[in-house]
């Protein structure tokens, strides 16, 4: 097979799972989405789950997209030094999307700042969005896609507080956030969180979050602690399932950290909707793939 014919491989099995998760939720969202579902006994908020179920089985019956906001691309990718196509993954995603958006279809959302201009095709200068890990003596490359809606984007926020504010300080602001914004991002919501030196890299960290498994926690054990407080914290607000009430707001708390400067605290919300469209796909060298978001995601196998 010629280099390119990999390329036209692989662009057409992403191009593809894209589409596929634009339609399906992951595996993780709606098992969470049954849970919340099963503990909730408020009628609105019950009839507002029964919708959103009604939507998933109708989104997955007809092949259509489980949201109309069908969001912007962007992909973190941690890739293997070995990997065959490395040098070649920005023109495949973005040649993926471009394939995607015209055959799920997808909405075009990519508007050009300045010139104001639709491209038409969902890339554009810096789209799709990429975030890139390269792993040492490895030969695959792991994928994980997201569809960042315009709602669930609009309440992004970073900041740096005065170190004095403490934690105290970061729960403080992730509430004010979610209060000020939460009932308009479609909820239940996964939050995301970053916590460290600067406003860059709290922002990246908050959407790094947003790429974990719902359910997953922290390794460290404190800031696991606080998902569980943040967790709890935003339920008892009472906003609910599309911000009509209920016991539950979230699909989960996600925190990712690193270290700071002494006079520095830096912290970063980024969230996403209950149509959570994440997909994460690992591809060995000879592009042989599987992946653990969507059981049963087939191309071409």
């Amino acid at each position: 097979m010629t280099l390119e014919d990999k390329c036209n491989k692989m662009t057409d099995i992403m191009a593809a799972f894209i589409g596929h998760t634009t339609v399906r939720l992951p595996d993780d969202v709606i098992s969470r989405l049954n849970e919340l579902r099963a503990a909730e006994d408020d009628p609105a908020a019950l009839s507002i789950y029964d919708m959103m179920f009604e939507n998933i089985r109708l989104a997955s019956e007809l092949g259509r997209p489980s949201c109309q906001d069908t969001g912007l691309a962007q992909f973190r990718i941690d890739c293997g030094s070995s990997f065959p196509l490395l040098a070649q993954l920005e023109e495949i995603l973005t040649a993926a999307v471009k394939k995607a958006t015209e055959e799920t279809p997808l909405r075009p959302n990519a508007v050009e700042t300045f010139d104001e201009i639709n491209t038409g095709t969902n890339t554009g200068t810096g789209a799709p969005s990429i975030s890139w890990n390269i792993v040492p003596s490895w030969d695959g490359c792991a994928i994980t896609t997201y569809l960042a809606g315009g709602g669930c984007s609009l309440p992004g926020h970073a900041a740096v507080l005065m170190p004095g504010e403490g934690y105290e300080g970061v729960v403080r602001f992730v509430l004010d956030r979610i209060a000020e914004y939460g009932p308009n991002a479609c909820p239940p919501l996964l939050v995301g969180v970053g916590i460290a030196n600067s406003v860059d890299t709290a922002a990246q960290l908050s959407k790094k979050a947003l790429f974990r498994p719902v359910g997953s926690h922290n390794p460290n054990e404190k800031a696991s602690a606080m998902e569980s407080m943040l967790e709890d914290g935003i339920n008892k607000m009472g906003i609910g399932p599309q911000g009509l009430g209920g016991k539950a707001s979230v699909l989960g708390v996600n925190i990712e950290n690193a270290v700071r400067h002494t006079a520095t605290l830096g912290v970063g919300v980024s969230l996403s909707c209950w149509t959570h469209r994440r997909g994460k796909i690992v591809f060995s060298k000879d592009l042989g793939f599987n992946t653990d978001t969507h059981a049963g995601f087939t191309y071409g196998q």
